[in-house]
Formats: structure tokens, sequence, C-alpha cells
């Protein structure tokens, strides 16, 4: 490494020398070969940009998957004096322009976005004006089909980095297999010769696997708490599990608190706040904890219920002990939670004729080569959950069927802060007149009013993004207060190619390729519990490391304890008789309502457990039928309902 290098290190950061792979990364970097960068969790992987950042002449531009890491990166890069800025979601429209401005001046030098940003065509615009060195991609596994967190907005970075023209890339991951590593290099063209992955042995965690049954768990739980000291993290796979776990540990004198998605941002935040400032000793959580959680001395990580994955487990496990010191990472560990993990790939699987519903709308719905939609409703329309349904609409968009323009909310309410005369009395002329035609164009219901854009503009041709602005300026001085809802996303349509006969068959298969995978994903997961070898090596072995020791020996395998997973109770399957009688009473409940069409897929999932959109719209769970056979294997109830299918008529 050039002793200039080394110096400004010492000067920005404050670091005497690179961490292990920090420097080759770096050196290739600089000399204008993109590069694929693997360490483990914690071990400064985010350097390696904000480093090359600032030797580079223009913008670089970070997309990262979540808010919490744009944020905790950014308070780090400002603490440093290094001009950084994000473009997200809890901006005001003047801060916004102040960091488009900023970047565009040549000031800012790292801007970070959500890969979500890219949809919206102004920032597109904006970023196409600007010279951008260097693309980085944090958490870049999303991008793989291959890995374990796909994100389907990931797939269309190649594409943008060929449009915006950006000579060097930069992958940054903790995770990925030899599969998942080929695929993102050749994605990006980057060479084999530019994959710099370190170790991803960890010889501070202590890997433990126990066989235990359901109703033996929780006192488990709190005998290995009991022998802890420091904090720790218990995950679970269901929200209502992280509260009753939290509740019980709270109950035996645990300073626990629970965490999941279902929880309103304000108190999700506070609760990472206290945990990392030491205020709460465990968090009970779903895997919506741990991203952006930067805690280095986290002691022990729990895996009350099985991971999704090995990747998930191997992430999930990777916060504990960043400072170095011994940890200890537990998996309570049995197959009853087995089909809840595969009910979620299940359940994410949409079927053709949510698909055909779905390319019959964009061709029903578009106006002059244009479709608006809004994601709830159609998710509500074709039965398709909206993950499965955004990777739906990335499909088409990267088989050039459609292509984002914009988006916009449909749904202006706002409410006065202070009286209207007063508002009016600060404008004049024209501005007075535009102000007065949106308020006459308001519908007030006692305190909130609802906007209607069609009317005023039949009246006031203003554009709509004038209205907006307006709306928003008005809301900055502390006049109104302003509501949006119902976000509208607007599609240019390739009408021709999506009258293609194929084309619904076509996009099922690729789902029901993914769902094969997924299901093969969580047997082999099941298989690494039980190996009778050292899981360490395994692990290592599992992400392509070769240099891991065969016996780590601080593994529950080399201690001689080898897990044996079994269900807590033998599956019982439901009689004939009985699941022919909830599935005669689902087709009457549905017939009622005429929309809605019976698959033997759709009765399985029913018979599981597995919610859809369609569940909630049509109040499935009432039935006494929902969620009956739901400790069974999907497969075995699938197998079930398809030979009673005939007799159902």
């Amino acid at each position: 490494m050039p002793q200039n290098l080394s110096a400004q290190l010492k000067q920005h950061f404050g670091f005497d020398g690179f961490r292990q792979g920090q420097a080759p990364v770096v050196e290739r970097l600089l000399a204008q070969r993109s590069c694929l960068a693997i360490f483990p969790t914690g071990s400064g992987k985010s350097l390696c940009y904000q480093f090359t950042a600032l030797q580079l002449p223009h913008l670089t531009l970070v997309v990262s998957p979540l808010l919490a890491l744009i944020k905790d990166q950014l308070a780090f890069l400002q603490a440093k004096g290094i001009a950084a800025a994000s473009l997200d979601s809890t901006l005001t429209a003047e801060q916004s322009k102040q960091v488009m401005s900023e970047v565009r001046s040549g000031k800012t030098k790292i801007l970070m976005v959500s890969v979500e940003r890219f949809k919206n065509e102004r920032f597109r615009q904006f970023i196409e004006s600007v010279a951008v060195s260097m693309l980085v991609v944090d958490e870049a596994h999303c991008i793989s089909e291959w890995g374990h967190n796909f994100r389907p907005d990931y797939l269309k970075l190649p594409q943008y980095r060929q449009e915006l023209n950006i000579p060097l890339v930069l992958l940054l991951t903790a995770t990925a297999t030899k599969k998942v590593k080929l695929d993102m290099a050749a994605r990006f063209a980057i060479a084999e010769d530019d994959i710099v992955q370190t170790g991803f042995y960890r010889n501070n965690l202590d890997l433990s696997v126990q066989a235990c049954s359901s109703n033996d768990k929780q006192q488990q739980l709190l005998a290995f708490i009991r022998q802890q000291t420091g904090a720790g993290i218990v995950y679970v796979t269901l929200q209502n599990s992280a509260e009753q776990v939290a509740s019980f540990l709270q109950q035996q004198g645990i300073n626990a608190v629970a965490y999941h998605a279902g929880f309103a941002n304000e108190q999700r935040q506070q609760t990472q706040d206290d945990f990392m400032a030491g205020k709460v000793q465990v968090v009970v959580a779903t895997i919506a904890f741990g991203m952006g959680v930067d805690k280095s001395d986290i002691r022990f990580v729990v895996h009350f219920d099985l991971p999704k994955s090995i990747e998930n487990y191997s992430q999930e496990i990777g916060r504990a002990g960043r400072d170095g010191q011994l940890s200890h990472c537990l998996t309570l560990a049995n197959l009853d939670g087995l089909t809840t993990v595969e009910n979620f790939v299940y359940g994410d699987t949409p079927e053709q004729s949510g698909i055909e519903a779905l390319l019959a709308n964009i061709q029903a719905e578009s106006q002059g080569e244009q479709w608006e939609v809004q994601i709830n409703s159609l998710s509500s329309l074709t039965n398709i959950r909206q993950l499965p349904l955004k990777t739906l609409l990335v499909q088409l968009e990267i088989q050039g069927l459609i292509k984002p323009l914009y988006a916009y909310y449909a749904d202006f309410k706002y409410k006065f802060l202070v009286d209207k005369s007063a508002v009016l009395a600060r404008f004049s002329g024209e501005r007075l007149q535009f102000i007065e035609a949106i308020f006459t164009h308001t519908q007030m219901k006692k305190i909130w009013g609802s906007l209607n854009f069609d009317g005023l503009y039949q009246q006031y041709q203003a554009e709509r993004s004038r209205v907006v602005a307006a709306l928003e300026y008005l809301a900055e001085q502390g006049l109104i207060e302003l509501e949006t809802k119902k976000i509208t996303e607007v599609y240019q349509v390739n009408a021709a190619g999506l009258a293609d006969p194929q084309l619904a068959s076509r996009l099922s298969q690729y789902f029901n390729d993914t769902q094969t995978k997924e299901i093969k994903r969580i047997a082999q997961l099941v298989r690494f519990f039980e190996l009778d070898s050292c899981l360490s090596y395994q692990l290592a072995r599992y992400f392509d490391d070769h240099n891991a020791p065969a016996q780590c020996g601080h593994c529950s395998v080399c201690r001689g304890q080898v897990a044996k997973l079994s269900y807590s109770a033998p599956l019982k399957q439901l009689d004939d008789a009985q699941v022919f009688n909830y599935l005669q009473e689902l087709k009457q409940h549905l017939s009622a309502s005429q929309q809605a069409l019976l698959s033997p897929i759709m009765a399985c999932r029913f018979l599981t457990g597995v919610t859809s959109p369609w569940s909630t719209k049509f109040k499935l769970r009432q039935l006494a039928g929902f969620a009956c056979c739901e400790k069974q294997p999907y497969a075995n109830t699938l197998q079930q309902v398809e030979r009673l299918w005939e007799q159902l008529g």
C-alpha cells in the first residue's frame, strides 16, 4: 500500500492501518478495476468505498437496502468531516433540493440511496446529469436469485449502471456461497481475480445446536440466558412468538423486550436505541431486527425457532461478538417450526391464474401506452402477496414489457393549522387565485379535507406537480397539516409484448423454480444442524472458505453433542371426511362472493393457514377449517386436496 494512502487513512479516518482485505479492494478500485468484496459482518467493508470515494474525481453513488444502514453510515462519515448525504423518504422537499444542489456542485462526494429511488423518473433524470465515478452496492447478495435475501429491484442495477455509464462498481456482502458470488460478479462483469474474500470463520463464536421439544424451549432458553452476561438477541419466526417469549422472560426477571415489524416505527426505534445504550439486556425479535444494529458487545444470539436458511443463520449469529470476545450462539432445534418456514415460501408463489389476472389488468387498464397501478389494490385483485407482486413487475420490466415512469400519491388530505383567511392573506395576484382554487376544490369533512385534483384541473388547468408543490409549501410553513396516501405507480406499456400467449406460463415457471430452490434451501438447513462434523468448519465451507480448521473445538459437535431433530409430537393427518367438510364450507363461502374461483392450491393454503390477500378480503380466517392442517407439511396437504378435488364438484 503506497505511503500516501496510509497517511490519508490516518488523516481522514484516524486509523493506523487497513484491516485484512481492505487494502487489496482499495488498490483494485484505484486501478479502475471493479471489485466484489466478501468480508464477515462487522469487519470494515464500508471503509473500502468510503476511503476510495475521497480519491475519485466525481460522485460515489451507494445503494443500500435499509434506511437504518444509510443513517448509521451517514452519521459516521459526517463525524469524520466527509461530505456525504442521502436522498430518502425522511427528507422534506426543501432538504431534497438542497442535497441535489450540493451533489450537482460537486460538494458532496458520497450519495446514499435505496434501490427503490431509481423508480422515480425525476431522480433518474437528476442522476443522469451528474458525473458518477463509482457505484457501490451494499448487501449485494440481494441481486442474486440464488441469494437468501433476493430483492427484485436489485436485478435492475446492472441496467442502471449501463444507462448511467458508471465506470467502476464495488459490490459488498458478508454472505455469499460460491454460486451467489459468481452470479453477482457475472452480472457486473467483474473478473474472478477481482473477487476479494477474507476468511469467513470466526474463532470467538461458540456454536451450539440443542435438540429440544417445543414444551421445553422456554425453560431451556431461560437456563441459557441465566448463564450469560451481557446483551443478547433471541430470534423467533412469528410476531406473536416475539411477544410471548419476551413476556415469559420478563416474568422471570430478565430485562427483555419484544421487537417485530408489527410495532410502530417509534416503538421499534426506541427498543433499538435502548438496546444500543445497554438499557435492555435481551431483545426477542423476528428477523426485522438486526440490519443496522452495529453493537460490538452482543454476547449471545439464540435461535428460538429455526432460521429461514443457512445464510440467514450466519448473518444473524454474525451480529454476536464483533469486539472479538467470546460469544455464544445457541439454536433450540426441532422440526415443529419447519412447516411455518416452508409456508412462507409457498405463500410467496403466485398461482398462474393470478399472473393471468395481472396481465389482463395491464391490457384492460392501459390508456395511451400508460398504466397506473396501486400495489394494494392490485394485490387484492390478483391474490398475489406484495413482495412476489413486485418481483413480477420487475420481471416484466427486465423483459422490456413495462417501464416505470414516475409515482405519485393519489390521495391528499389536509387540515388547517391556522384560519383559512389568514392563509389566503399571505398571497396576492395569480398565486392567491391558485390557492383559492385549491381550497374551493377541497371537500372538508369536519376537520380534514380531501382534494379533488380532476375538478381543480378542469377549472384551473394547473399541473398536478404545481398543486403538490403548493400543498407541500403550505405544510412547510406550518399553515396546514398534510397527509398523503395510496402511492400510484405509472408505467409505460409494451402492449404487443404483453399479448404473448406463453408469457403467463413462463412467469409461472420462474416462480415455481424459485419455490423448489427455496424448499431445498430449508432441507439443507436441517441437514446442517444435524451434522456430525465440526459446525464452524462446515459453515465456512458452505461460504467457500477452505481455510477454517477441520475441528474448531468450540462448537457442540466438537464437544461430542450431535443433534438429531424430531417433531415434538407425532404428526396426525386429518381424515378425508373432515377435510372434505372444510373444503365444502370454503367453496360455499366463496361462491357467495362470485369473485374468487377456488383452486386446489388456494384450498391447500386455506387448510395450512398460509395467508394471502384473499384470506383477508373474503374473511377466510373466520371459517372452521382455516389452518386446521398448519402442522402438516404443505406437500402432504396438497396431495390430500387433489385426491378429494373431483368429489367436490
